[in-house]
């Protein structure tokens, strides 16, 4: 079957039950039938002479029988049931006409009526009740249209006459005079008018015309009056059957009829009603005569009905259905001779049913799917729309009708007709595609392709693939065909558009995608750059677009494409090739992207570009490089190194300012110290150089650069060690000797004295030549000698004054020897309260006295870390120490004794240990100064102390 299959090879079309399907009521009659009547599901029939038997069709179980009352031998001629079964006319063969209203059981005869052998009535559809029948016209057997109206008052019925009215208002005439008016009906149109069909035997007229607003309970004398002098306008056929009938198709409840179908001598006149037109409805007529089989002197129509695609024939014993869309007959039922001759058939508008039956015998039929084969009627009569639209339910024929219009189509050379239809079947790909190839219609095939390409589901993507690559091909060809013709330049424009739009379109788009290489390779067989191009930016493949322009050195398009889309890598990818034509404007589109790309690739297209050193286009690189380290504030080494080096090589005043701008901080400098100072020295940038190197502290090579440069450049590097006096006078030596030895310039050399206040005379001295008079510093030498004798006179008084402060201290120690203080025996001590004698105690000057281990206990905690460890060692010591003996001869010296080697005697512990404890008193001295801030109460005993106080 190949990759296109169809779907509905061995489809098998259904078996269909009959469109007419007959059923043979379960009805004995107790006598013969005369007429029958059915009307909105309501039947009336008559029964032999006197009876007549009403059914509701919703409740056959109930039927209702009324008796005429009529004596006389008078029989029933017809019956006439309006549209709502409600109103019953029952035309007697001896000239009077009787009337039963659904409501009630008894039947009235209508006095005003009498006389007139009643042959038809047109009910009112517009303003008739179930209580009132509205105007109304009634045709009787001598030519006479009358006018009547019959009414059922509300309080007790038949109180009054029911017929209202009975006025002749027309005659109907053949060439032989009156006529029997053997069908009357009554329709409205647009606008208000009214149109009225009245048939005799061979002639059907048409009375047009309108009710004035307001008038229409009136009736129609004003319609028929318009025709009073001259006929209406009429069909009219040779042949006569002493009788006619007409039938109307209404396609739903409350509308107007559709169609009608008139059974007249030679034939039935079929056709459509246009109520849009002006004098006649009538609408494509058409004659169906009646086949050889139907002699109108033996077996002439008896009755016809009209349903939607056909009408029935009752014969007196069959019944024929002929097609109104080709008049052939498709159904043809033969009733059995035991039900005798057929006598009438009618149809109930309301629900669709026909029913025909003879004196003993009812029959109904049901229309059942009557549009089930229309579709192939109007596929042979080549009216594919309608066929189409009828079978739209049904796929398998719904294909057969494509089929055969597509057939017709390319029968007829209307190849892109052809192609639309054959994309919408389900026949073999392969047979169609080569049809259209035999006859060299590539537009059709490409029409056919699209079709089908539109049509098929997502997961055939082989058969997407196929199709595009296809398509493709085709246009690809066409476009090559028609672009080389000037005078088909606009085809080509309009082929273009198509193919544009192909390979755009959305379905499309992920087949394309995927098949791009194939797509590709096809644009390029071609020669088709232009679509390349547009190809490859559908598909976003902006890469290939950028490579395009670049090579046919289009590259503002490159970058117009690159600045578009804005992606880093294809900037990355391109810059290098296009900077080299466009400098300014590839900078100008790095400036645009801002942050988005990362300065570090593009230094090689700046390398790269910058290589020849023109200053031009080392300017927009250096133009760039400033606007990512002043504006996007790059910290990366290498962006700035790099225009270090752009400023080594083109601007050196550009590149001192950069770095003084970069400060001298060596944490906030982003730039490499080493590389910027080796930068430098290559390309001799000195005063760059010291300032590399005085942010790198080396202040002895600043110095000595500096002085190949600029001697007051060197002074200001000699006073940046600010805290190295020593380093200082160095470098103001170094100053001093290139002044003196390279300048010769002793002036300068006096001035650096004067500038470095740690330079004296004597340090300059030895840089000046033997042969210098000494009258070029006998100033300096004379203010050098008098800062010596003012230095040696300070030192003098200071001198002095140390030997009084000596000689007083000395008086001082020799009073505190002989000072002391009295201790009363009830003296407490100051920090317990408890008597001081009891235990070791301090007597301090200020007259506070505390024992040894109270005053130990004040003093600990406030004393530095170092001294609480110091005092913790001594009393260590002093405890290992040994008790000194009591007696009272011991040698004089007997305390200093050495207790071992490397130990103290025991009363120099004691006496470091007084220089800690009581160095000072705890309540007079500095300790009780540097503890005001501390609270009298212990926050960790803050709780508790609060608790004794309640």
């Amino acid at each position: 079957m190949g990759v296109f299959g169809t779907g509905y090879v061995n489809a098998r079309l259904e078996k269909e039950t009959p469109i007419f399907n007959k059923q043979r009521i379960d009805f004995a009659p107790p006598e013969k039938i005369n007429s029958l009547v059915v009307s909105s599901n309501q039947l009336c029939m008559s029964l032999g002479k006197d009876t007549l038997l009403r059914i509701d069709l919703g409740k056959p179980d109930e039927p209702n029988q009324v008796e005429l009352g009529r004596k006389d031998e008078a029989k029933v001629y017809k019956m006439f049931l309006d549209h709502t079964g409600s109103h019953l006319l029952i035309a007697l063969n001896t000239s009077e006409c009787l009337y039963l209203n659904r409501s009630v059981q008894k039947v009235r005869a209508l006095s005003r009526w009498k006389g007139h052998l009643i042959e038809s009535v047109g009910w009112n559809k517009f303003l008739g009740s179930e209580t009132n029948t509205g105007p109304i016209l009634v045709g009787t057997s001598q030519g006479q249209i009358y006018e009547a109206e019959i009414s059922v008052s509300e309080g007790s019925l038949f109180s009054t006459n029911p017929d209202q009215y009975f006025r002749q208002v027309y005659t109907l005439e053949e060439e032989s005079g009156p006529a029997p008016v053997c069908c009357l009906e009554i329709e409205r149109g647009l606008e208000g008018k009214f149109f009225i069909i009245a048939t005799t035997r061979k002639r059907l007229f048409q009375f047009v015309g309108k009710v004035p607003e307001g008038t229409e309970q009136q009736g129609f004398s004003s319609i028929f009056a318009v025709h009073a002098d001259h006929l209406p306008s009429f069909r009219e056929f040779p042949a006569n059957l002493g009788f006619s009938e007409i039938a109307f198709y209404t396609p739903k409840l409350r509308s107007n009829p559709r169609s009608f179908a008139w059974m007249m001598g030679n034939g039935v006149l079929y056709g459509t009603l246009d109520y849009s037109r002006p004098d006649s409805i009538l609408s494509d007529e058409r004659v169906w005569v009646y086949p050889p089989d139907i002699d109108i002197t033996v077996n002439k129509p008896i009755s016809i009905v009209l349903t939607q695609f056909h009408f029935l024939l009752l014969l007196p014993d069959r019944v024929k259905a002929v097609c109104t869309l080709n008049g052939q007959v498709v159904f043809q039922d033969l009733f059995l001779e035991k039900f005798g001759l057929l006598t009438r058939m009618i149809k109930d508008p309301t629900v669709q049913q026909i029913w025909i039956h003879t004196e003993k015998v009812v029959f109904r039929y049901h229309v059942q799917r009557e549009s089930r084969d229309v579709w192939k009627m109007y596929m042979n009569m080549n009216k594919f729309d309608l066929a189409k639209e009828y079978c739209k339910d049904r796929p398998e024929c719904l294909d057969i009708v494509l089929a055969k219009e597509a057939e017709h189509c390319f029968q007829n050379k209307r190849y892109l007709d052809s192609a639309k239809c054959y994309a919408l079947t389900q026949n073999y790909f392969e047979e169609i595609a080569l049809k259209f190839i035999e006859a060299k219609q590539e537009e059709a095939l490409m029409e056919f392709l699209i079709k089908k390409l539109s049509n098929l589901k997502p997961s055939e993507k082989t058969q997407t693939t196929l199709l595009t690559t296809w398509l493709t091909e085709l246009y690809l060809n066409w476009l090559g065909i028609l672009q080389g013709d000037p005078s088909q330049r606009n085809l080509y424009l309009d082929t273009r558009e198509k193919f544009r739009t192909f390979l755009s379109s959305p379905k499309n788009k992920d087949c394309l995608f995927n098949n791009r290489a194939s797509i590709y390779e096809l644009l390029a067989s071609h020669g088709d750059t232009e679509h390349m191009v547009y190809f490859a930016v559908i598909m976003q493949d902006y890469e290939r677009v950028v490579a395009h322009h670049c090579q046919h050195d289009e590259y503002d398009e490159a970058l117009n494409v690159l600045s578009r889309h804005r992606d880093e890598k294809l900037f990355y990818k391109f810059s290098p090739v296009l900077i080299q034509h466009i400098p300014k404007k590839v900078v100008d589109a790095w400036i645009s992207m801002g942050s988005r790309l990362d300065a570090r690739n593009l230094i090689p297209a700046l390398v790269n570009y910058s290589q020849s050193a023109s200053t031009q286009q080392i300017n927009e690189a250096i133009r760039y490089m400033e606007f990512c380290v002043y504006q996007l504030e790059e910290t990366q080494q290498a962006i700035h190194n790099y225009l270090l080096s752009l400023y080594a090589l083109c601007r050196p005043d550009s590149l001192l300012s950069y770095l003084e701008q970069a400060g001298t901080n060596p944490n906030r400098i982003h730039y490499d110290l080493k590389y910027a100072l080796r930068l430098c020295a290559e390309h001799g940038h000195h005063r760059a150089c010291v300032h590399i190197y005085k942010v790198m502290e080396l202040y002895e090579e600043a110095v000595d650069l500096a002085l190949q440069v600029d001697v007051d450049l060197a002074k200001s590097c000699a006073d940046l060690p600010e805290d190295d006096e020593e380093l200082r006078k160095k470098l103001w030596l170094k100053i001093a000797r290139h002044v003196v030895q390279e300048e010769k310039d002793v002036k300068k050399a006096m001035a650096c004295l004067s500038s470095c206040a740690l330079l004296k005379i004597e340090d300059v001295l030895p840089f000046f030549p033997d042969f210098v008079t000494i009258d070029h510093f006998k100033e300096a030498i004379c203010n050098s000698l008098e800062d010596y004798n003012k230095h040696i006179e300070e030192l003098k008084r200071e001198m002095e004054e140390a030997t009084q402060s000596a000689k007083r201290i000395r008086e001082d120690i020799q009073e505190m020897r002989n000072k002391y203080g009295s201790v009363e025996p009830q003296e407490k001590c100051a920090a317990c309260d408890f008597p001081l004698l009891n235990r070791p105690f301090y007597l301090f000057l200020c007259g506070h006295m505390f024992h040894y281990d109270c005053l130990l206990q004040a003093v600990f905690p406030n004393l530095p870390a170092y001294k609480q460890a110091k005092l913790e060692d001594l009393q260590k010591k002093l405890a290992a120490t040994s008790q000194p003996s009591k007696s009272h001869h011991r040698p004089k010296d007997a305390d200093t004794i050495s207790l071992g080697k490397g130990q103290q005697s025991r009363e120099q512990i004691k006496s470091d240990i007084d220089d800690i404890v009581a160095a000072e008193c705890v309540y007079c001295g500095e300790l009780m100064i540097r503890s005001i801030d501390k609270p009298f109460i212990d926050p960790q005993k803050y709780e508790e102390e609060m608790q004794s106080w309640l």
